[in-house]
């Protein structure tokens, strides 16, 4: 139960941090709504995402371990998770497809888009796959992306004015 709760430790901290790294991103914006409509299905989409995952993994703790926690090796540890992840043709199929998305895709196109748009510490979207879900990584991201280019537009629009 420890590395769930630290999990979950972490994966706020990774939230603070990328607000904190990005406050003109997280400022009012200039015109409309505090959220967009759009910002609001991601969050919400990345936010409920977590418990349900949350639960699962718990489920897997409980009917797994034995004896003190222990989260690297042994019964009931991300080791054995993994391993489980492959242990019949569909859940490998599934567990590929989750690891190329989780451990490639989903990093390089967050910092590299984040960088072209402008988001400090883009990498920063790479810890809600460690620490809560890819779901919740994906999710945050869009909502960050439509955030600026919320921003964006009204600069531009400001700046038609001149």
């Amino acid at each position: 139960m420890i590395s769930l709760i630290v999990h979950a430790v972490l994966g706020v901290l990774t939230a603070v941090w990328i607000v904190r790294s990005n406050p003109q991103i997280f400022a009012k914006p200039a015109t409309g709504p505090l959220f967009s409509g759009l910002e609001i299905l991601y969050l919400l989409t990345g936010l409920l995402v977590i418990p349900i995952c949350w639960y699962f993994n718990y489920q897997f703790v409980l009917e797994y371990k034995t004896g003190a926690d222990n989260p690297i090796w042994g019964p009931g540890s991300w080791q054995q998770f993994i391993v489980l992840g492959y242990d019949n043709p569909a859940a490998a199929s599934a567990s590929v497809d989750y690891t190329v998305m989780s451990l490639i895709l989903v990093p390089v196109f967050t910092i590299i888009d984040g960088m072209r748009r402008g988001i400090r510490r883009p990498w920063l979207f790479f810890g809600f796959i460690l620490f809560a879900t890819s779901a919740t990584a994906f999710a945050w991201y869009f909502a960050v992306a439509e955030r600026q280019q919320r921003h964006q537009r009204t600069q531009v629009g400001n700046l038609s004015h001149l």
